[in-house]
């Protein structure tokens, strides 16, 4: 569990004494794959870092539509906002895959942050960065065709999750359906399968069930742009 945590932004910076002192104090979450973690609207008070597997963030419309917000895996945080700016989650998380977190209450996070800026600023800046992702997705969602949003998203699947390949391939076992897919990029699922078909017969990709191969991995970046 330690590798996976101390990646993550909580611990950068900081030496093995203090990490394991915080270690020590975090608690252990295991979730089978469809299991919840938290629910949009639910008090939130635990940070999480993922150890291993994949979650996804989703949210709901009254009308019962779903949009999924994010797909987060190891070393990466959730539940956040909620210790920095008390109130209800702002997104179901669902564990993709079996995952194994690390939890962080309030007050542990009060005492390690307490004479630590250099910690606060890494945390500030993963904070910054998911808001970058996610002014880069409402963008997409106006300025980018379904395709090539489709090829956006597999890419920073692959950038992030990806197994890369003696033939220059990448495997990316994301857990996904294809309606989550389409939850991902804002399109119907009809929509997203035509545009996988599309790539699949170009000859850059290679779909299997809940992953896929990307052949091409350059084409697909030019195709997002």
């Amino acid at each position: 569990m330690d590798d996976a945590v101390r990646r993550a932004p909580l611990f950068r910076g900081v030496g093995d004494t203090a990490a394991g002192a915080l270690l020590a104090s975090m608690g252990r979450v295991e979730l089978p794959r469809g299991a919840v973690l938290f629910r949009e609207g639910d008090a939130g008070d635990r940070l999480y870092v993922i150890v291993s597997g994949t979650v996804k963030l989703g949210r709901r419309a009254a009308d019962g539509r779903e949009n999924l917000l994010a797909v987060l895996g190891p070393s990466e945080m959730l539940g956040e906002l909620s210790l920095f700016d008390p109130g209800p989650r702002t997104a179901t998380a669902t564990a993709v895959a079996p995952v194994v977190l690390a939890g962080l209450g309030p007050e542990e996070l009060d005492s390690w942050l307490s004479g630590r800026p250099e910690v606060a600023r890494h945390l500030l800046r993963a904070l910054a960065q998911r808001l970058r992702r996610t002014n880069d997705a409402v963008a997409d969602l106006v300025f980018t065709d379904v395709p090539g949003r489709v090829a956006g998203a597999l890419v920073d699947l692959a950038d992030r999750f990806g197994q890369p390949a003696a033939d220059g391939s990448v495997r990316v076992a994301h857990g996904l359906t294809q309606e989550e897919i389409a939850q991902l990029v804002g399109a119907s699922r009809e929509t997203v399968n035509k545009a996988l078909a599309d790539f699949s017969g170009r000859g850059w990709l290679r779909p299997e069930a809940r992953a896929v191969v990307l052949v091409d991995v350059e084409r697909l970046r030019r195709r997002a742009r």
